[in-house]
């Protein structure tokens, strides 16, 4: 007879540690599981970066233009920009990297934090840096270019100021000094508050002031001259829609500025490179599509006239935004 042994107490118990053993290794493996899972999602994952210049091996500065064209277009023409310096610095061991900024906000936020080394601010925010331990060392040419314009669509009668009353009006940013202040000032002289007789909408950046005003959204934008020659240039079906109204006066343009903590002979390396850019074809195929023609020594001295503007439009106008409002 055979015996029953599934009975045994000893079997009985070896079977079930056996189970428990194993019952106790899967919840391991599966807690394991859970925490790595965890773990991946509390770190980001690591995305590979790629450029057309070769490691140098050595420091990398960060340079930060301000918005004056939409992220994609500033991206491109200040990429190239960059990829030039960096491939006339290669033996020095220096590396630039283009920081660009999705509106004014963003780029004023970078330079209230120190978060860039080398930028191109516009003039207003040249001044405001210099409480942030930056210094001018270079500015761009073309002065005479450096000021607002008032674009309107061709059909719209207006002939004065004035009859933009009541009509919405599209700035790029509160900060922005040709697209805004100095349009702004210009209201103020001809019978128009712009506070209070105009609805101000800030697009973000000068392409979308204008394309604003190109689809009816807004009666009138406000931007910078050389913004208004490239759209013209890149968006001629739209350009075409609408005319230059009326001009500003001018100040001096946009400013070159350092970090105080960068070495001077890093400096005096890139300077040297951006000065001399326009001697070249391919240096003024660049300088062509950044809206000027070249860039030339400067120092703080140079945006006198910009405070002197400042004091004017605050007498006249109100206070103005500081970087970190």
């Amino acid at each position: 007879m055979r015996r029953d042994t599934s009975s045994r107490p000893g079997l009985g118990m070896q079977h079930s540690r056996g189970f428990r053993g194993a019952a106790r290794s899967l919840a391991a493996a599966l807690l394991l599981l859970a925490l790595a899972a965890c773990s991946a999602d509390e770190e980001p994952s690591y995305s590979p970066q790629y450029s057309n210049i070769p490691p140098s091996g050595g420091p990398v500065y960060i340079f930060a233009p301000h918005p004056m064209f939409a992220p994609q277009k500033l991206a491109t023409v200040y990429g190239a920009m960059v990829d030039r310096i960096n491939a006339l610095l290669a033996g020095e061991h220096i590396r630039i990297k283009l920081e660009a900024s999705r509106n004014y906000a963003a780029f004023n936020e970078k330079i209230y934090r120190r978060q860039v080394h080398f930028a191109l601010p516009n003039p207003y925010q040249t001044l405001l840096s210099r409480d942030c331990g930056y210094s001018v060392f270079g500015k761009m040419l073309d002065d005479s270019a450096y000021c607002g314009v008032i674009i309107v669509r061709r059909d719209n009668p207006v002939a004065d100021v004035q009859e933009l009353r009541g009509s919405a009006v599209s700035f790029p940013a509160p900060t922005s000094l040709a697209g805004t202040m100095l349009p702004e000032l210009f209201f103020m002289e001809n019978g128009l508050d712009p506070r209070r007789d105009i609805r101000r909408t800030f697009a973000g950046t000068h392409d979308s002031a204008l394309m604003n005003v190109c689809i009816g959204t807004s009666a009138a934008a406000c931007v910078w001259l050389p913004a208004w020659e490239i759209f013209q240039r890149d968006r001629p079906d739209m350009a075409g829609r609408v005319e230059i109204r009326w001009h500003t006066a001018s100040l001096p343009s946009n400013a070159l500025i350092v970090r105080d903590d960068v070495p001077a002979d890093v400096r005096e390396k890139i300077a040297a490179i951006l000065f001399h850019m326009r001697e070249t074809p391919v240096g003024r195929s660049l300088l062509e599509s950044a809206g000027t023609t070249g860039f030339v020594p400067a120092d703080a001295a140079a945006y006198a006239p910009v405070r002197d503007f400042v004091q004017r439009y605050e007498r006249a106008v109100g206070p103005l935004t500081r970087l970190h409002d």
